[in-house]
């Protein structure tokens, strides 16, 4: 079982609080002395976003995107109506 805080608390302290849940724990939250909800973390769910340094570790080695090979590896295989702008990659 997790901490319980009331509801001032959570309005006070929402950063703290979302912080704590997103690591795992449980709050109760009470008004006026009363339980009235809980928030926990959502299982089986995966976290949106992924860290800078996280990218970077996994981009470590490969090698950079040629744009220039790349879109005229495109334009032979799909012809010049490809839906793809240039001025979108410039």
């Amino acid at each position: 079982m997790g901490r319980t805080i009331t509801q001032r608390e959570l309005r006070n302290e929402s950063a703290a609080v979302m912080d704590a849940v997103e690591n795992g724990e449980t709050i109760t939250i009470t008004r006026n002395g009363v339980p009235t909800a809980e928030l926990r973390p959502l299982t089986g769910r995966r976290r949106r976003g992924v860290r800078t340094d996280e990218l970077k570790r996994l981009f470590a080695g490969h090698p950079r995107v040629d744009y220039a090979a790349m879109r005229a590896d495109i334009e032979e295989f799909f012809g010049d109506d490809d839906g793809i702008r240039d001025e979108d990659y410039e």
